[in-house]
């Protein structure tokens, strides 16, 4: 779709004279069945802008930042009122400041990465503004934010080579396979099943339990849970670029 540029009512010469405005954006990630397979794939949520520039297109949820507002609570009360979602894992990511991001006044934007339970993101909040999109297949976005969504992508898929970054993706307890699935949707590949599951059962940090998952058809595989150090969000020291 061919975009048509908003124009300000300033001059080139008063934009420049305006300072920067500071802004927040925050990229959601959930496991979400695929629309064609059922098996899990990576979501995030986005919204509908309601007003120039960009407006009718779809947008990182996000907006400015106040003064009354840490960056870290700006990004928890944005997701908060955009889709109603608290996650536990948020972490800065980087900040975006090119100088023609925006076609009005220059924005810089502080972005945050959350990862939240596929049973949270049942209950978010969903309107004719905000959706939820497959990851791994974005059309044109507003300003830079397939960039910044690639970007989020890239340290989420470098992220799962160490710590407990996928189990943020899953509940306190799970099976093996339901790791393995974790895996192939932020990968976006097949990962073999019996090297996998060899390679979680001589992890250190897994560990199983009495408990088995119930409801299938077959013999009803067992529990794990991970006791490794939680690697949640440091808001405060956010990572390199690559």
């Amino acid at each position: 779709m061919e975009r048509t540029p908003f124009v300000s009512a300033a001059n080139i010469s008063e934009r420049l004279a305006l300072p920067p405005e500071l802004a927040i954006s925050t990229v959601i990630f959930a496991l979400r069945p695929s629309e064609n397979s059922g098996r899990p794939s990576l979501w995030l949520p986005l919204v509908r802008r309601i007003r120039e520039p960009f407006k009718g297109e779809w947008a990182l949820p996000g907006g400015p930042l106040t003064q009354a507002d840490s960056l870290l609570d700006a990004a928890a009360r944005n997701l908060q009122d955009t889709t109603g979602l608290a996650p536990s894992y948020l972490e800065q990511l980087y900040a975006f400041g090119g100088l023609h991001r925006s076609p009005s006044q220059r924005v810089v934007s502080i972005v945050y990465w959350a990862l939240v339970q596929s049973t949270e993101a049942e209950l978010a909040r969903e309107s004719e503004n905000v959706k939820w999109f497959r990851a791994d297949g974005l059309k044109a976005l507003a300003f830079d934010h397939n960039e910044i969504v690639d970007y989020a992508l890239w340290r989420l898929r470098n992220k799962m080579e160490y710590g407990s970054i996928a189990y943020h993706l899953l509940g306190e307890t799970f099976t093996l396979a339901q790791v393995r699935e974790v895996y192939e949707a932020v990968l976006n590949r097949s990962v073999d099943p019996a090297n996998f599951r060899r390679q979680l059962k001589q992890a250190a940090n897994i560990e199983a339990t009495e408990e088995f998952l119930q409801g299938g058809k077959h013999r009803p595989p067992r529990l794990y849970r991970y006791t490794g150090q939680d690697d949640g969000g440091h808001p405060g020291h956010p990572p390199s670029h690559p």
